[in-house]
């Protein structure tokens, strides 16, 4: 069952007073990554309040599925690449089409975590983003190793993240550490979320930005 579901920014981010809107296509009984989750929201919602870091910066959202985030940055004004699984197109199609919906020219790129394809290694990103990537434990690993490489290659970046704590959060503090990073700032999302959108939103869910260790990894060697 498809449908589509109309997300507001700005002033009281509701449909009488707002500044714009995304619409993104969602099918409910397809794949994982056709669905706006909550985490996706209050990325989104987060990206609007500090809009001013992000123009004219280059950002890309990794597991973006219905690419919320990625859309309200490319919205403000960051030049976006919008990627997810090389192995799911319906997932990658979709994307596609939701940018054409709300006519925003992102870049759209098959990447799969922990696979060193061509592609990845132009990537040199201001900022990466991830909402509701920490989802299953077994791809972590390959994940944080994308995560990582992409900070590596461009020092003074930042991975900005909101996920549902299924797994507890020490192993992400685990992760975080094995991979050389360090989170800069790990926000309550009900600290900054407008009510209109907190009262639908449940469960543990974070928000962390993340960066690369400098001075920890030089310590190693």
């Amino acid at each position: 069952m498809s449908a589509v579901s109309r997300h507001y920014f700005g002033e009281e981010s509701t449909e009488d007073s707002h500044s714009f809107h995304i619409d993104i296509l969602e099918s409910t009984d397809g794949d994982y990554g056709m669905f706006a989750w909550p985490s996706s929201v209050i990325l989104a919602e987060y990206l609007w309040q500090q809009r001013s870091r992000f123009i004219g910066k280059t950002v890309v959202e990794l597991g973006a599925g219905t690419a919320l985030p990625g859309l309200v940055a490319a919205k403000i004004g960051a030049a976006v690449t919008l990627t997810d699984d090389l192995h799911k197109p319906e997932v990658l199609l979709n994307m596609r089409r939701i940018c054409n919906l709300n006519k925003l020219d992102c870049k759209i790129l098959g990447l799969t975590w922990g696979e060193w394809d061509a592609p990845l290694f132009e990537l040199q990103p201001h900022i990466v983003l991830g909402a509701d990537v920490f989802y299953d434990s077994t791809d972590f690993d390959d994940f944080f190793a994308t995560v990582t490489f992409l900070l590596q290659s461009s020092p003074g970046s930042v991975f900005i993240t909101t996920y549902h704590n299924r797994s507890g959060h020490h192993l992400i503090e685990f992760l975080m550490v094995k991979w050389g990073l360090k989170c800069l700032k790990l926000l309550d999302v009900f600290s900054f979320l407008p009510a209109c959108k907190a009262s639908s939103i449940h469960g543990n869910i974070q928000l962390v930005e993340i960066a690369f260790d400098v001075d920890e990894v030089e310590l190693k060697v």
